[in-house]
């Protein structure tokens, strides 16, 4: 056995001077998940490498038996080894009696170890069906992306794998997940600190909460940051289910990419693995298939949308509770391991809503801002009956305490209504038309985004036309008035390579050389991503916000899911005669903070004053343009 061993060293050493395989193996063995070129540039997976090794050609390579990742993932990692170190592929420097024979015993059995590294994702495109390693690189990334959510559906004990007992500090469990094949005999964590890295002190939320008033808005933690994990306006997920905030009933899950394992798991360590959940997604994965088999109290499904265009790209959280009342949560991260990791991203937390008195008339306990009756429109636009228990339950809901405003996108072809528009950018126009203070015309509109659509040849073509026609509109009487500057928050090639997770901190901003060339225009409106005053200066953004300041304050300031692109917020039909005139692909939804509405004036501070707090900016003012050789970071540079 020691020589065998021995031979297998000194294979692989051979091997990695022969091909320029790197000579430092990847920390996860047998069990990496990653189908990222530039991984497999850093690190050296031998399990792979024999693999090649023994075959004479890749469509001869003999796939074993038995696998630690996902059959796809490892065919898709041997593509990319094999193009990486074609020199790998029937290796005639290595003895053939010394090659180690690849059988169980070569393949280390898997462990139950919890990683925290960033892996490299995608989030907005539809992944491909290709496995060509020269495949999209947003495809590539998605597809990566899915193989980490299966390896922690794997690896980690989900809440159809445990049982109450298990919160006892002593308590063990193990469970087979026969139906979705995945067996799951590991010992559970003792305690939430062995499973995630960030763990705030339990009890504490609704007293953050109250603290963050008038705004509500606050940011997740940060895992490489300490700083962040103690700051009062940072947050984890766990810290949203926290008993202090009232006692769950049933809950609503509204997102764009879930890993059920991972949510089910903070359920789980939050006492509520038996509680109702529904959970409305808009990527498919066979763990979300499937979690009702396994989970009765879960129900899963899969928003459809016609254009393939479009996603549903909404984050929103419903969370009911046992007294009757309920809370709404709009965020900017995807339910999984890696967005709430190191990435920046923005909640928003509504105050706790009371069940309205029995008897009381249709429109009591409405908001100022129509919240209550904008939300029930928005979810109407699903066509779903898994809602309408929700949208009774929000009808009979106090929305009084609510002082933002609801600005959303659903798909389809919209005309506006007698109360306005409801959807997209001319919401947003029209809600500023209403509320916002008079602005300077020469204050810009400072967008910031993790990822830019598509947007044309020119400025004019979209942005100018459309975006700046809506979000330059305020209180003031229409008159000639000069259209304000444009400005736009996303990280560069440099902010990129200086993150926490070093190029791979990139994964979250899906932007391509193929779209960048056809509108370098861009580049000069483009701004860094700088937040030292937060502690996210190296937390790649993946929140997305709009505003406009002065040296007076802060006009207004949305938070939102939206990109900067047509499908987020729509495009005005100017062709066609029958149709309706603006087209949205997506579903999107936000918040936006008015001062007139939050405070009564016409500025929110952004430094501390007696009167009121300041807004809490994710990123410092003022903003840093880029330098003359600054490039925005492309998606492309994961894969070159």
């Amino acid at each position: 056995l020691c020589r065998r061993y021995r031979g297998g060293v000194m294979e692989n050493s051979k091997r990695k001077m022969n091909s320029n395989v790197p000579t430092k193996e990847c920390q996860y063995g047998a069990d990496c998940y990653r189908v990222n070129p530039v991984h497999f540039r850093e690190y050296s997976h031998p399990h792979i490498e024999n693999v090649l090794a023994k075959a004479p050609s890749l469509a001869e390579v003999k796939i074993p038996d038995h696998l630690n990742t996902n059959k796809s993932v490892f065919e898709e990692q041997l593509k990319i080894v094999s193009k990486l170190y074609p020199n790998l592929q029937g290796d005639s420097n290595i003895n053939p009696e010394k090659k180690i024979k690849m059988n169980d015993t070569d393949v280390p059995p898997s462990s139950f170890a919890l990683s925290t590294t960033s892996a490299c994702k995608a989030e907005e495109p539809k992944a491909s069906s290709s496995t060509s390693v020269n495949k999209n690189p947003i495809d590539a990334l998605f597809a990566e992306r899915r193989a980490r959510m299966q390896a922690a559906q794997r690896d980690k004990p989900t809440c159809a794998a445990v049982s109450s007992a298990a919160m006892q500090p002593e308590a063990e469990s193990s469970a087979s997940t026969s139906n979705t094949g995945i067996s799951l005999q590991q010992s559970l964590p003792r305690d939430i600190n062995a499973y995630f890295p960030v763990v705030a002190p339990r009890g504490h939320m609704a007293q953050k909460l109250a603290a963050a008033a008038p705004y509500n808005f606050f940011l997740t933690t940060i895992t490489a940051s300490k700083p962040t994990h103690t700051e009062p306006l940072s947050i984890t997920f766990q810290e949203l289910l926290d008993a202090s905030l009232g006692q769950l009933e049933s809950s609503v899950q509204m997102n764009f990419m879930v890993d059920i394992g991972w949510l089910l798991a903070h359920y789980f360590f939050a006492g509520y693995e038996n509680v109702p959940l529904l959970v409305l997604y808009g990527d498919e994965t066979p763990e979300l298939r499937m979690v009702t088999k396994k989970k009765p109290n879960v129900t899963a499904v899969k928003v459809e949308i016609k254009t393939p265009f479009g996603v549903h790209h909404s984050k929103m959280g419903l969370y009911g509770y046992r007294d009757g009342s309920m809370r709404i949560v709009i965020s900017t991260a995807n339910l999984y391991e890696d967005d709430w990791h190191n990435r920046t991203q923005g909640l928003w937390v509504s105050p706790r809503l009371p069940a309205v008195p029995d008897g009381s008339d249709t429109t009591y306990g409405e908001s100022v801002t129509d919240f209550r009756v904008n939300l029930l429109a928005y979810l109407e636009a699903y066509k779903l009956p898994h809602l309408q228990p929700w949208m009774a339950r929000i009808r009979k809901t106090d929305f009084s305490d609510i002082r933002v405003c609801l600005v959303a996108s659903v798909p389809g072809g919209h005309v506006n209504t007698p109360k306005g528009p409801l959807w997209g950018h001319p919401r947003l126009g029209h809600l500023l038309a209403r509320h916002a203070a008079p602005v300077d015309d020469s204050c810009p509109l400072v967008a910031q985004s993790s990822s830019i659509g598509s947007l044309g040849p020119t400025p004019e073509s979209w942005v100018l036309a459309e975006i700046m026609a809506s979000f330059r509109k305020d209180s003031a009487p229409v008159g000639i008035r000069r259209l304000p500057g444009f400005r736009m928050i996303y990280p560069s090639y440099s902010n990129v390579r200086q993150s926490h997770d070093g190029l791979l901190g990139g994964g979250c901003l899906p932007y391509v050389r193929a779209t960048n060339v056809k509108q370098e225009w861009l580049k000069d409106y483009l701004h860094q991503w700088c937040s030292r005053t937060r502690h996210r200066n190296k937390a790649m953004p993946h929140i997305k916000t709009y505003c406009r300041w002065s040296h007076r304050g802060l006009y207004w300031f949305l938070l939102t899911s939206a990109n900067l692109s047509k499908a987020a917020w729509g495009v005005y039909n100017k062709t066609g005669r029958f149709e309706k005139p603006l087209r949205i692909n997506s579903y999107e939804i936000g918040v936006l903070f008015l001062p007139k509405l939050l405070l009564d004036e016409n500025f929110f501070p952004m430094e501390a004053n007696k009167k009121h707090p300041p807004f809490p900016m994710p990123y410092d003012v003022p903003i840093v343009p880029y330098a003359p050789e600054d490039t925005p970071f492309l998606m492309d540079y994961l894969t070159q």
